[in-house]
């Protein structure tokens, strides 16, 4: 057996929690770093020359939608090919019941087998899932989708019993296909809590990958202002929309999930995309109230790379807003700071006959929200993050490590013997301009068109294997399902 498939030499390593890179090389055996080190001999082994660019680990995006406004095995294998393209060798996607993703209700002992095979086979990527318990019984369902189907992340919309997925709605029991009599409501997130606590409990050798991510939006706050919004004519588009659903509804939001868990005594909680200044404070201010409760603050490349400002058309409408430039550069003052522990893409790829009305494009309160960003996270978060001051480590941290560790994915978000040998080799040098066109996303347009970014993404590696190649998709689908906890070799 030769001791190396694949020798990486000449780049220069970029480690997460580390000082700086490094020059040493990365021996690959199997789809596995076996060893790093100097001088490796590659044997009869291939040599891929990285002289002059960042190896980086593979991203460890922990926040995408594929399955929502395409079919899932439509998404999985177009999203996953732009996913590459951004760096990405690992992908966390939210699936729930309700309108959407499957268009059905029911158990998700039906639910996920479908789920599974619609995906199977297709993805250029790793992926995995996160559920959504939307009615009591979900809730009896967590310990089997932990043991069935390597599934301990969930998710709880806090807007959903109340408004619509792109706006004001009345009628939430065919939107989320919800038995007669059930509300998604408070109480119904506090039993969601109460089952997740007691599946930790049930589970205690991986109860910190049992975790709750809440997105956090007020839904009676963002109906008032909605109705305040649309009786004021000097607002508009984006802005519009941002004014609808203000920061202060995220706030108050974080502030019930943060009491709920402390009531309810779990301590694994993600608190998603936080998209304002306000936001981000009173998460601060539920961290230094509850210690025991273990709060990650998550934000979007989306939120970091514009602002209903300077994006590029309604196409960037999305739940929570896109916010003020000020709120922008807030989100980047708490990312210097630590305070945000990973950042992702939450990549919803919505076409434009899907994305805009057809009787009024420019009327941001009938488009449909969401839009894709993953082909962008890495080489946005680098080239943002690099000018104002960000190292190549903290952005693998960022990125890779941080959300890899949290969800159970021990086998990613770092380069070192025995994880997987994923890798994007970023070149520091080349600049380009985002376009739609060069997208391997359906999504014929992006928020980011014509935004100037300096790190383009070379060639990314999935278990010692090319998925992308000089900047384009190359082979077949080599994805995996990826149960979690998953397991790394000693």
């Amino acid at each position: 057996m030769a001791e190396y498939d694949l020798v990486v030499k000449n780049g220069q390593i970029v480690r997460p929690y580390a000082k700086s890179s490094e020059a040493l090389e990365i021996g690959i055996r199997d789809g596995e770093i076996v060893r790093i080190g100097k001088d490796l001999d590659p044997g009869s082994g291939e040599v891929y020359d990285a002289e002059g660019l960042l190896v980086f680990p593979g991203a460890v995006d922990v926040h995408q939608h594929w399955g929502i406004y395409n079919s899932l095995e439509v998404d999985t294998a177009t999203e996953s090919r732009a996913a590459a393209q951004g760096g990405v060798t690992m992908g966390l996607t939210y699936i729930r019941t309700g309108q959407y993703y499957l268009n059905r209700g029911g158990s998700y002992a039906d639910f996920m087998p479908e789920v599974l095979e619609r995906a199977g086979g297709k993805a250029y990527i790793d992926y995995g899932f996160h559920v959504a318990p939307m009615m009591q019984s979900h809730i009896t369902e967590i310990p089997a989708l932990i043991q069935d189907f390597g599934i301990p992340s969930y998710k709880i919309f806090m807007f959903y019993g109340g408004h619509g997925l792109h706006g004001k709605s009345d009628d939430q029991s065919s939107f989320l296909m919800t038995p007669e009599g059930e509300s998604y409501d408070v109480a119904h997130f506090e039993e969601v809590m109460r089952g997740i606590q007691a599946a930790r409990e049930q589970f205690p050798d991986m109860a910190e990958n049992i975790t709750l991510s809440l997105h956090c939006e007020s839904a009676e706050i963002m109906r008032s202002y909605t109705e305040r919004v649309e009786r004021d004519a000097s607002l508009s588009g984006l802005e519009a929309y941002s004014a609808s659903r203000p920061g202060h509804s995220e706030g108050l939001a974080i502030t019930t999930a943060a009491y709920l868990a402390h009531e309810t005594g779990l301590s694994t909680i993600n608190l998603l995309h936080l998209s304002s200044a306000k936001a981000i404070e009173t998460a601060m201010l539920m961290a230094d109230a509850f210690p025991e409760v273990d709060f990650r603050r998550e934000a979007t490349v989306g939120h970091l790379l514009t602002s209903y400002e300077t994006a590029s058309g309604l196409g960037g409408k999305v739940n929570p807003p896109l916010r003020s430039e000020k709120d922008r550069e807030s989100l980047w003052r708490h990312v210097l700071a630590g305070d945000i522990d990973w950042i992702v893409s939450d990549h919803a790829c919505c076409r434009d006959e899907l994305k805009f009305s057809a009787n009024s494009r420019d009327d941001v309160f009938l488009a449909k929200a969401g839009f894709g960003g993953a082909e962008y996270l890495l080489s946005g978060v680098f080239s943002e993050g690099s000018r104002r001051g960000l190292s190549p480590n903290r952005v693998a941290e960022l990125i890779s490590a941080n959300p890899a560790k949290r969800y159970g994915l021990k086998r990613k978000g770092d380069i070192a013997p025995g994880k997987d040998a994923d890798l994007a080799i970023l070149d520091p040098t080349k600049s380009f301009k985002v376009t739609a066109s060069i997208s391997e996303s359906t999504q014929e347009y992006t928020p980011f068109e014509g935004l100037q970014l300096t790190g383009w993404i070379k060639d990314v590696f999935l278990r010692g294997r090319k998925v992308l190649s000089d900047g384009v998709v190359v082979g077949n689908p080599r994805g995996r399902f990826i149960r979690r906890p998953d397991s790394q070799k000693d």
